[in-house]
């Protein structure tokens, strides 16, 4: 159900890989109410990103639910910017965090859909 992916210019070491996946699953499985047995997380270190024209650290952060209340997207964009300025050291500035709630019947897992 949630995915959660993290695109970050940064390298980051892979315990703190490690550490950032569990506590980004433990945050969205949270926040979206949602069993963290169906939390999905990536993170993608060493991306050639650039933002307002630099390549200073930054960060491209996608997180995708069924049923994803809109009302929580400000806490969600505040958390998980937060989660990268502790990890990473993410100047929140940095980071875009697109949301995306998506229809049940578009979701598939286990060879069907929600």
């Amino acid at each position: 159900m949630p995915v959660l992916k993290i695109t970050t210019n940064v390298t980051v070491s892979a315990a703190s890989k490690t550490e950032v996946l569990k506590a980004a699953s433990r945050l969205a499985a949270k926040e979206l109410d949602k069993p963290e047995g169906y939390v999905m997380v990536s993170v993608s270190d060493g991306a050639a990103l650039l933002f307002g024209g630099n390549d200073q650290p930054c960060a491209f952060v996608e997180l995708f639910s069924l049923g994803l209340p809109e009302e929580r997207a400000p806490r969600l964009s505040a958390m998980l910017s937060g989660l990268l300025k502790e990890s990473f050291g993410l100047d929140p500035r940095r980071v875009y965090v697109r949301m995306s709630d998506h229809p049940a019947h578009l979701w598939g897992w286990n060879g069907e859909v929600f």
